[in-house]
């Protein structure tokens, strides 16, 4: 039966899904996990593609006939060895052209299947690893049998000559199963120099890839359309010509995205999963699109773990109770630590409760002997024993049901290979509990706890002498999220004025994950920002978090987002530190980002945009128009430098006529008419003194033609109270300081403004008296305007996709 599932205008696209599954079917029956290619273009048929090739398999055993040779239009034939085995014919000699007369198409037959085994042998003994299982231990001649053996025979197929060969001109298009966000669309340049051109090209310009979950076809054309790849097609560049239609590659995409969901883990009636379906290239004559090659890998679905009861996340951010165990009676260990810090936070100490056999209390805090002894069933339960024991406690918290939330924190759960077995069993008896419906939701392992101020609390293990100070007043509505610990400590310490109401160490997944974290902020309704630091996702949990940041998103939340292991090298270091395999970097990022999140690709990035996010996220982003204004003629000239690059990109507001007077009369007013032109970026010169400064800041945010300020504030200038000193005149703790008047005027101003001290080391009380007093300050002016571009940028996008939200709905 044929689902109808789209249409563009007149033209209505059928996917056939009983003759797929057919096919799968068929060769699983065959004890086959992947389709031979002409079994692709069956499958091409059957997902409605307008130009699968006509084609003929010649069996290895058959007698062919003259007859059966010439079925075929053309000059010319193209022959492809048929093999379950062999993935890359080319390399092989499994591919050739040949010219379409019974002889010719005989002779190459027959040669090819003596030569490609030989040849295949002899590859796989120079790359032992990439030999299939069946294959491995055989050489010479006992391993070009075994090959022989698996030949089905070759597949000769109609040759249709491409409208053009130049670059550009072949498209790649597939899907494939994620372990972390299930299926993915990725289409691109096509042919042979794909990965090349991945490599080579600066990001998004030669492959896009996607969610299928998160996209529907119209949505990835327009993210392919941002591709050289589209431009060639399309015929825009020099000397090109359009060779497909935009309503050919919709149709394509959305075929691929609709079978890609329909086989797909999320899919509880899938017969079988996709994993790689690829058509590499798509070619084209006369506005056909023509697949050339063709691959499909299939599976049956596995089992899924059971759903956790992420209600009880609550509970472990503002508990009313709190357990404790492991706490020493006479040492300072982790333990101890963590009772002290929970009742530094102001939790109230009868309200907290120590599992410590042979003593009565400790620090004031009452003891009891064991779980069951307990004499109230707690919002959380902490667990800071060595690892070999938590196996046991977690029988007992679950068999007892003593708890709403419990957190791991010890390590050497999953991180070696030594304490997988641990991790393992530790997982089952969630899992179980989970599935009968109950027992309590488990943060971490190797979790360095949570700082929860809503909440109260503090379980880090971290004495306070080791840390900062948090900035005085309020938390900001905000949360951090850490997969590392460490990561967030270090992040804190390096940028003491990052200040968020909520900080989760989430450690290895054992239960929670990043993804059930982020859904829970999402619909928070005291937090406006999220800040999450990634190494790794469960399962189909990135699926899950891009779900989440995008209905964060769409609350109007803001998300800044960091991904380790963008490298084969980093990759292979996270997986090593919390347990959690690292994924495919640039599939990760961007989902992510076409979720809707603020990626960063540096730490220093990250810290730049959660500090942004933290102070910038009421005010309103209209677009990207920016005023540059600075007392020093380079920096003026860095801020109009530094407003492009591959990731983001900004233009210079036209000022308008207002506030080119008002700037004019304020320069006049106080005798600098003579030396600075009212432009942007604005040079307001070193005699430009702090009223000057904040007025022209002023001026500048309220231009309805600009949409941020970045400010130098010029701290060596010699008229500027920028010094720490108190006895100088020039003392920043003066009422007419540039600290004062911004901390009067930034709350009046709904346009954000950035300020830059780019200074020596003399200046870093002004940074914090500025920070302090609201403002988002910088050490040079091409890292303020980046920062600033990059937040904009995201905000930007958000918009965007609320807009697509609210539209749909």
């Amino acid at each position: 039966m044929a689902d109808p599932h789209f249409a563009f205008g007149s033209v209505q696209v059928e996917i056939n899904f009983e003759a797929i599954d057919a096919l799968f079917e068929q060769a699983h029956g065959q004890g086959r996990d992947s389709l031979f290619e002409y079994e692709v273009y069956d499958l091409l048929k059957a997902s409605g593609a307008e130009t699968p090739p006509r084609c003929v398999l010649l069996e290895r055993s058959a007698r062919l006939r003259d007859e059966q040779l010439a079925v075929l239009p053309g000059d010319r034939v193209v022959l492809k060895i048929v093999s379950p085995t062999i993935v890359h014919k080319t390399e092989v000699g499994g591919v050739r052209v040949v010219e379409n007369r019974p002889d010719a198409i005989r002779s190459a037959w027959r040669r090819m299947l003596y030569e490609v085994p030989e040849n295949y042998a002899t590859f796989l003994e120079r790359r032992p690893e990439a030999a299939p299982e069946g294959y491995r231990g055989l050489s010479g001649e006992s391993l070009a049998s075994a090959v022989s053996r698996d030949l089905r025979g070759v597949l000769m197929v109609q040759f249709m000559e491409p409208d053009s060969t130049a670059f550009g001109n072949e498209l790649l298009v597939g899907i494939r199963k994620t372990r972390e966000f299930g299926a993915v669309i990725t289409a691109g340049l096509g042919g042979t120099d794909t990965e090349l051109y991945a490599e080579r090209f600066r990001k998004g310009q030669a492959v896009t890839i996607s969610s299928t979950a998160l996209t529907d076809g119209a949505q990835f054309f327009e993210l392919f359309r941002k591709t050289i790849s589209y431009r060639k097609l399309a015929g825009l560049t020099r000397g090109q010509r359009r060779i497909v239609t935009d309503e050919q590659l919709i149709e394509c995409f959305s075929s691929f995205i609709d079978m890609a969901n329909h086989y797909s883990p999320e899919n509880p009636d899938a017969p079988f999963h996709i994993e790689e379906l690829e058509i590499n290239p798509f070619a084209y004559a006369d506005y056909l699109m023509v697949p050339l090659d063709g691959m499909c890998r299939f599976s049956a679905p596995g089992t899924v773990r059971a759903p956790r009861p992420v209600g009880k996340i609550g509970s472990l951010l503002k508990p009313e109770s709190i357990g404790i165990v492991g706490v020493s009676a006479s040492r300072m260990n982790f333990g101890r630590i963590i009772l002290n810090n929970v009742l530094a936070a102001g939790f109230d100490p009868a309200k907290v409760r120590i599992v410590r056999p042979g003593a009565d209390e400790i620090d004031g805090v009452a003891c009891v002997p064991d779980l069951k002894s307990l004499d109230r069933r707690l919002d959380l339960f902490v667990v800071a024993v060595g690892a070999p024991q938590v196996p046991a406690l977690v029988d007992e918290l679950v068999a007892l049901d003593c708890a709403e939330s419990v957190m791991l924190i010890p390590g050497g759960l999953g991180e070696t290979e030594e304490s997988r077995d641990r991790a393992a069993a530790v997982i089952a008896r969630i899992d179980e509990a989970h599935g009968a419906g109950g027992g309590p939701v488990f943060l971490g392992g190797n979790c360095m706890g949570v700082v929860s101020r809503p909440g109260g609390y503090d379980t880090w293990f971290i004495p306070k002498e080791k840390l900062p100070d948090f900035p005085a007043g309020a938390p900001h509505r905000a949360a951090f999220i850490s997969q590392s610990g460490a990561f967030m400590l270090t992040r804190l310490s390096q940028c003491p004025m990052l200040n968020p109401a909520y900080m989760v160490s989430m450690g290895n997944q054992t239960d929670l994950t990043l993804g059930d974290m982020v859904a829970h902020f999402a619909d928070s309704d005291d937090v406006d920002v999220i800040a999450v630091y990634a190494e790794g996702f469960n399962d189909m949990d990135g699926l899950a978090f891009c779900r989440s940041v995008r209905r964060a998103v769409c609350a109007g939340k803001d998300v800044v987002f960091y991904k380790a292991g963008r490298t084969p090298e980093g990759k292979s270091a996270t997986s090593g530190h919390t347990a959690s395999l690292a994924g495919d970097y640039a599939v990760c990022e961007s989902c992510v980002r076409q979720a809707g999140a603020i990626v960063a690709r540096s730490f220093t990035q990250f810290e730049n945009l959660f500090m942004l996010a933290e102070r910038l996220s009421g005010k309103t982003i209209g677009s990207n128009r920016l005023a540059a204004m600075s007392g020093a003629g380079f920096e003026a000239v860095g801020m109009a430098d530094s407003i492009q690059s591959d990731d983001y990109s900004m233009c210079l507001a036209p000022l308008s006529g207002p506030t080119r007077e008002a700037l004019a009369v304020l320069m006049a007013e106080n005798g600098l008419s003579g030396l600075v032109t009212v432009a942007n970026p604005l040079d307001i010169t070193p005699g430009a003194d702090d009223h000057v400064h904040a007025e022209a800041i002023r001026l500048l945010a309220t231009d309805p033609r600009v949409d941020a300020v970045v400010a130098g504030l010029d701290p060596m200038s010699p008229v500027m109270r920028t010094l720490a000193d108190p006895d100088t005149p020039l003392t920043m703790d003066n009422e007419r300081s540039i600290a004062a008047l911004l901390a009067s005027l930034l709350p009046t101003l709904d346009t954000p403004v950035i300020g830059v001290v780019d200074g020596g080391r003399q200046y870093d009380p002004l940074v914090d008296r500025l920070k302090s007093v609201g403002l988002c300050t910088f050490r040079t002016s091409d890292q303020a305007v980046a920062a600033l571009a990059q937040y904009m940028d995201g905000r930007l996008n958000a918009r965007r996709i609320r807009c697509e939200a609210s539209s749909v709905a």
